[in-house]
């Protein structure tokens, strides 16, 4: 059945659409393919028709109830909302009232406000951008909650300039593959941290220097760096400080999904307390999705200074597949759907 939406941005009609949902929280074999109804929306939203979606381990996590305090925002005992997914690239199909930047027959990407392993999903208009010329809409599916965190971290939160030397774990992972890229073009002096069978695609995005973290440790060496972005965060901040310069910046991923309980929220917290008293600078954040760097990064798209690495692509019906290559570590830059 076809959604009918009215200008005031209301779904009417009882439209449903395919979805990868979970009713309890657990492994990969919890989510299955279902029909649901298409999600309503409001004045300030567009209704995506999702080509792709990019799956992330927040999803991973949030499908799994652990860390628990992910439990805060998606339910205690079970999901409130069974559909997992944030990001998205797609196609318009209709706009709220109060929606100025798109129309119908747009293409956009971004995050959702509704879950994404879907036919049709739901975001707000400052949290989509449109999809650049010579950019698939599986391409640009990677971008979004990735391309954020190695923007925001490598701009906003520790500024990187011509010489620095700047290291990145998880070089070859999601956030890393775009925040070697990032650094790159920024004149640093890029380092990453992989493993070894990932090396040849890290130097090829920018990086000058590869770490295989299976045999070396770079916290244990003389080496320094002016710039430290912890993708992993499996090591404590004091090991980690011993690799930055005495007047570095170090920022852990505050979006780290190790520990059972809090996630890296206790990293996060250390980080922020110690800082002031230390010399060096420790600059945890999490990230936030907006209209004006999804531009910024639809740019560096259109520009070719950041080019997403794609794993795999697998149907909607192959979610639970996704879904464990993505929690299993496995994945070399993204993993994504499509409908």
């Amino acid at each position: 059945m076809d959604t009918q939406v009215t200008r005031a941005g209301t779904a009417v009609g009882g439209a449903t659409m395919r979805a990868a949902g979970h009713d309890v929280y657990g492994g990969p074999e919890v989510v299955a393919l279902r029909t649901v109804a298409r999600p309503e929306v409001g004045t300030r939203d567009v209704l995506v028709a999702v080509r792709a979606a990019g799956v992330n381990p927040a999803d991973c996590a949030e499908i799994a109830g652990e860390p628990y305090v992910v439990r805060l925002s998606s339910g205690l005992r079970r999901p409130r909302h069974p559909v997992r997914g944030h990001d998205l690239a797609g196609v318009v199909v209709a706009v709220g009232s109060d929606v100025t930047a798109y129309r119908p027959g747009d293409e956009v990407f971004g995050a959702g406000r509704t879950g994404t392993f879907a036919e049709y999903a739901v975001a707000r208009e400052d949290t989509l951008a449109a999809v650049p010329a010579g950019t698939s809409l599986v391409e640009a599916a990677a971008v979004p909650m990735a391309g954020l965190v190695a923007l925001q971290a490598l701009r906003d939160r520790a500024p990187v300039h011509p010489g620095q030397r700047v290291l990145v774990t998880g070089a070859g992972g999601g956030i890393g593959t775009f925040a070697v890229q990032i650094a790159a073009a920024s004149g640093a002096e890029v380092t990453g941290v992989c493993s070894a069978g990932k090396a040849d695609l890290v130097r090829s995005l920018g990086a000058h220097h590869v770490i295989d973290h299976a045999t070396h440790d770079f916290t244990a060496g003389n080496d320094r760096w002016d710039v430290i972005l912890d993708n992993v965060s499996d090591q404590p901040l004091s090991r980690v400080r011993r690799a930055l310069d005495p007047d570095g910046t170090l920022v852990p991923n505050g979006g780290q999904f190790h520990h059972r309980f809090t996630a890296s929220l206790g990293q996060v917290v250390r980080a922020t307390v110690s800082s002031p008293f230390l010399r060096q600078d420790l600059r945890p954040f999490l990230s936030t999705p907006n209209a004006a760097d999804l531009a910024t990064l639809a740019d560096l798209l259109r520009d070719g200074v950041i080019r997403p690495v794609v794993d795999r692509t697998l149907p909607l019906s192959a979610a639970r597949d996704a879904i464990a290559h993505v929690a299993a570590g496995h994945a070399t830059g993204k993993v994504v759907l499509t409908t």
